[in-house]
């Protein structure tokens, strides 16, 4: 199945902050509450948005990216959280914010935070031609 993605609605907000502090994805995230995701909708350096089945319109998820304004071309994908794991949809979605990232804004750099222990996204990341830089203490 294939991903669009688009930008969150206040209407969205419930959906984000479920999938958020799902089981299988609060271990490794900072949640934000619902007021701090409505913020961000507005927010000039940051581009909230729903990740939909293409074929049905049913949310599976949210991407998180901020950097927008950055006048060095850095932008940080803070977070891609996905509702239907083991489909794709992380790849795919990883996919296109790379592509709209660097052809279509031009940056110079993409980048992420990610936990050790989040193997599953890290091996995604790595995969899909991330490096590890550093490592972040406590």
């Amino acid at each position: 199945m294939s991903v669009q993605l688009r930008p969150t609605r206040p209407a969205d907000i419930p959906f984000v902050y479920e999938t958020e502090h799902a089981a299988e994805n609060r271990p490794f995230l900072l949640p934000w509450t619902e007021e701090r995701h409505r913020q961000a909708l507005a927010h000039p350096d940051i581009r909230h948005l729903i990740v939909e089945e293409t074929e049905s319109g049913r949310a599976v998820g949210y991407v998180i990216i901020a950097g927008l304004t950055n006048p060095h071309g850095s932008i940080e994908l803070m977070r891609i959280t996905i509702s239907a794991k083991g489909k794709g949809y992380g790849r795919r979605v990883l996919r296109q914010v790379k592509r709209w990232a660097f052809e279509e804004q031009q940056a110079h750099r993409l980048w992420l935070d990610v936990k050790e222990e989040n193997e599953r996204a890290l091996n995604l990341y790595l995969s899909e031609g991330f490096v590890i830089e550093g490592k972040l203490r406590e």
